[in-house]
């Protein structure tokens, strides 16, 4: 039988499922405070509840939606960790400290059905979608890394799976992780990253402040099309446009991330494109040399020429930040968790 995830409920579907088991509204919030504010790892650290109560939550309900199976570390100091779920699925988180940011990069799919070309996520194709509980967890078991969990300032769903493709589950998370009472990152701190699907993109908007970024990887749809097959269903007119329209609060901008393939989407002129594409939106991009991996057919493009490519970007008064590698030889780096290490373990 499926096992009773707590994680999986906000504070006021506690409070409801707290009232039916018998127990007073308050203990919900005294639950939900050693949940996430405390980060208790067992129920018997919760030494202001009643016996019978946490005898109740020791029968009925499971505290670990995850089991860490593995962490590997980094040279540079990133950490990945490998989770078995339930149901026999693996998936990864990332940990990456960068003074003074140290972020969590939180999966939230297992697997991805979007087939990106140059991502290997995509070529272990989809499983299921997550569990608000399965992403919630992420972060709890991070956040009790001894290493680097205190540490922790910034969260990213760049990990396994399509955010947007999971849309209840994950705004459900998000309630959780920016809630005051719960995790307590603010919406500053809390980006999601989407390859642009339009419906849910307008959604995300009215109901969530997080940071929104744009996997957009091509300045033109031929480009896109081979690179993305999402772009058949919204090109990059409808995409732009959603992207125009979303309703920003100050201070704050779209990131646009864009892999640079050499040969591909990394030439001057290409650049100046993307300079077109990008007009009208208040926008930052992200440039990242790809991350080379076996049975790829795209290579990494030399220096000098990304490094030109953002010399474009930034002569036309966009920013444009040039982010660096971090894990790669832990298959840690953009676009590198998939089956690898899953499948050692089976």
């Amino acid at each position: 039988m499926k096992p009773f995830f707590i994680k999986n409920l906000t504070l006021e579907q506690l409070e409801a499922w707290v009232t039916a088991l018998g127990e007073r509204p308050f203990r919900a919030r005294q639950l939900y405070r050693h949940l996430y504010a405390r980060n208790v790892s067992s129920w018997s650290q919760c030494t202001d509840l009643s016996r019978s109560f946490c005898a109740r939550l020791e029968s009925d309900a499971s505290l670990h939606a995850l089991a860490l199976s593995r962490v590997d570390e980094a040279r540079d100091g990133t950490r990945k960790y490998l989770f078995r779920l339930h149901d026999g699925n693996f998936i990864e988180s990332v940990l990456i400290p960068d003074p003074p940011r140290c972020t969590l990069c939180v999966s939230s799919q297992a697997g991805c059905a979007l087939g990106c070309k140059f991502c290997l996520t995509g070529s272990m194709g989809f499983k299921r979608n997550l569990e608000t509980a399965e992403i919630v967890d992420q972060i709890c078991h991070a956040l009790r890394d001894p290493k680097l969990g205190p540490e922790i300032n910034s969260l990213v769903f760049m990990g396994m799976g399509e955010p947007l493709a999971n849309y209840d589950e994950v705004l459900r998370a998000l309630t959780i992780i920016t809630d005051p009472n719960g995790l307590m990152f603010s919406h500053r701190r809390v980006t999601l990253s989407t390859v642009g699907l339009v419906p849910q993109m307008r959604r995300l908007g009215t109901e969530t402040a997080v940071n929104l970024a744009i996997s957009i990887h091509a300045p033109n749809d031929a480009i896109r099309d081979q690179l993305m097959p999402v772009n058949r269903t919204y090109p990059l007119a409808e995409l732009m446009r959603a992207c125009r329209e979303y309703p920003l609060q100050a201070r704050k901008r779209i990131t646009f991330e864009y892999i640079l393939l050499h040969g591909v989407n990394d030439s001057p002129a290409q650049a100046k494109e993307l300079v077109r594409l990008l007009g009208g939106v208040r926008a930052k991009i992200n440039l990242i040399a790809f991350n080379p991996h076996p049975g790829s057919i795209y290579r990494t493009p030399p220096e000098e020429k990304i490094l030109g490519f953002q010399d474009v970007l930034r002569k036309a008064n966009l920013t444009a930040i040039i982010r660096k590698s971090r894990g790669s030889e832990i298959s840690a780096a953009c676009g590198q968790l998939a089956a690898k290490a899953v499948n050692s373990e089976e």
